[in-house]
């Protein structure tokens, strides 16, 4: 890369951060992807709910994606960001060393915008057994994956309060659903007197150890050593927004149910006016259709705030 300064720059090379590209190499604006390679959706074998693309693998969907991308003249970069810095007309974007001896030492790049879409770590609770089928058959979203279990011995991991919304999805796709509830303490009257209508079972002893086969979960071990057959869980990780480079901006966030978020408007622009979050980095829900959706709606706000920019400076110029 002997010109190392941007348009557009974009951290991560996500469902997220390909849509943005394709938006923004389609405007002839020229955009760089920055990607670390670990997609968050990468433990899981095929993705569904996207249209024209059910069942296809994650690694297909973003392999087509970069090919797409690169067709516009999109450029990418294998790495990951250690700071970004705010230079007034321009933002620097600094590359982390890779940490091998031979490596070059971390490049500074220049960026007229920023597009974040870096994504999110799921840690999960630790219980044996448990990280080890995340994806298969230890699963998150009920309208991703219920269609797969459906009609199976299915179980719900609760981790807070907000896992009820999730115990009262899953009984769509099941009349056979085990809650595992030792972390929502007492339930309300009415929120137990609900789900027993349901035929939900509700088991308050901790879970110990997640089994199973080497291939998929067939069951749960509490604590009081009662063995419970199961062929899927559902739970909810811990979400940790992969955000740190940001520090040095001072990004506005936003507070909600599962944690501190970039706060973006609709058009996922932040706080400050060259940089952009799309994509589970804020908003930790959302599922691959709708940060296609973010991406190429950020893409096209981007374009046009420089478009903006462009003719200021050449109305500027002309004075």
């Amino acid at each position: 890369m002997p010109d190392t300064h941007f348009d557009a720059i974009i951290v991560g090379g996500g469902a997220a951060g390909l849509s943005a590209a394709q938006a923004l190499g389609r405007s002839l604006r020229r955009t760089l992807v920055i990607d670390a390679g670990e997609p968050r959706n990468r433990f899981a074998s095929r993705m569904h709910n996207v249209l024209g693309n059910d069942g296809v693998t994650p690694a297909d969907l973003l392999e087509r994606g970069r090919s797409e991308a690169a067709a516009y003249g999109v450029e990418f970069a294998a790495g990951n960001v250690a700071v970004v810095r705010d230079r007034g007309s321009h933002l620097e974007v600094e590359l982390a060393a890779s940490g091998t001896p031979a490596a070059p030492q971390p490049t500074a790049l220049t960026t007229r915008a920023l597009v974040v879409a870096s994504g999110v770590h799921d840690d999960l609770p630790s219980i044996p057994g448990l990280a080890q089928y995340w994806g298969s058959t230890v699963l998150h979203c009920p309208y991703c994956h219920g269609w797969e279990v459906r009609g199976g011995k299915l179980a719900v991991l609760a981790t807070s309060p907000a896992s009820i919304h999730q115990v009262m999805l899953l009984r769509q796709w099941s009349d056979d659903v085990t809650v595992f509830g030792a972390a929502l303490g007492d339930l309300e009257a009415d929120t137990k007197r609900a789900l027993l209508a349901r035929g939900m079972r509700i088991v308050n002893e901790p879970v110990t150890e997640v089994i199973g086969d080497d291939a998929r979960v067939t069951g749960v071990r509490t604590a009081d050593g009662a063995h419970h057959d199961i062929d899927a869980i559902f739970t909810m990780s811990k979400v940790q927004p992969r955000d740190s480079y940001l520090g040095e901006l001072e990004l506005a966030r936003a507070e909600g149910p599962f944690g501190s978020f970039l706060a973006v408007d609709a058009t996922g622009r932040t706080s400050h006016n060259r940089v952009w979050a799309v994509g589970n980095v804020s908003a930790p829900m959302a599922a691959v259709p709708m940060v296609m959706g973010a991406g190429a709606g950020a893409g096209g706000a981007i374009n046009f705030a420089l478009l903006e920019e462009d003719f200021a400076l050449a109305v500027q110029d002309a004075r």
